[in-house]
């Protein structure tokens, strides 16, 4: 089979169209320039896996014929990433598992706040579909396994949030960064395929503009970059005639072999 990397989502946290603007970019009719919030979909011989778990999550498995999801892994707890994880729900049913969530300790607490009902006795409830089933596996900077596929965590950071960017064999998805420390720089090392945050054009507090991420391809020198979490200011096809050759704004659907 052919392992590949889905992008379920490419926009900033209030997706593309925004609710109630009505400039050129939220009413194309343009495909590439309709963003749902963020998240990937990672193909595995054992398995398949998500990068966080947006709000559109149902929509972005629906609209990629996504059957089951065994796992996740999460970059941080904004509510963009997360706040669709009860969506989760239908795969521990059908798969009749849990489904391990991969993250650090304070995101690991955000979820369980944000979704307390998710972690009770089950005892307690009328019927076993009312609640996800779900697991937690602590994880750092230190490599870690999904499903036999080995994933090694990239310190970055979102203003003052650590986050992580992941990689997986030589693709690495690094979105909500504005910094990056000195020791995550080798590990952004030899890549096929660079997936890196460049919300706009002009500077941001917690997020690289497109100046900035483009000095970090030029840094890395990635065989290919896509530029993610775009915001409405970044037309697609005009953005990319500005962009080098091996430099393109990701979108929606975006399938990336690994």
């Amino acid at each position: 089979m052919t392992q590949e990397l889905v992008l379920l989502g490419t926009g900033t946290s209030v997706g593309i169209p925004i609710v109630g603007c009505r400039c050129n970019i939220c009413t194309s009719d343009n495909p590439k320039n309709n963003r749902t919030r963020s998240g990937v979909y990672i193909t595995t011989p054992n398995g398949n896996f998500l990068i966080d778990t947006s709000p559109e999550l149902r929509i972005q498995l629906i609209r990629e014929n996504v059957e089951k999801v065994h796992a996740a892994i999460f970059t941080h707890a904004h509510a963009d990433h997360i706040f669709g994880l009860d969506d989760l729900r239908i795969f521990g049913f059908r798969l009749n598992q849990e489904i391990e969530l991969f993250c650090e300790p304070n995101v690991e607490q955000q979820l369980r706040e944000s979704f307390s009902y998710a972690f009770v006795d089950p005892a307690t409830l009328s019927h076993h579909f009312a609640i996800p089933r779900l697991s937690f596996e602590s994880i750092s900077t230190e490599p870690f396994e999904v499903l036999g596929q080995e994933i090694i965590p990239i310190r970055l950071f979102h203003g003052k949030l650590p986050v992580l960017g992941f990689r997986i064999n030589n693709v690495a998805f690094c979105t909500d960064v504005s910094f990056i420390p000195d020791e995550s720089w080798p590990l952004l090392e030899g890549l096929d395929i660079l997936i890196l945050d460049a919300l706009r054009n002009h500077p941001h507090p917690t997020h690289f503009s497109v100046k900035q991420a483009l000095e970090v391809v030029d840094k890395v020198q990635p065989k290919k970059a896509y530029f993610t979490h775009i915001s409405h200011s970044l037309e697609h096809e005009e953005t990319n005639a500005t962009l080098p050759e091996h430099v393109n704004l990701a979108y929606d659907g975006l399938r990336i072999p690994y």
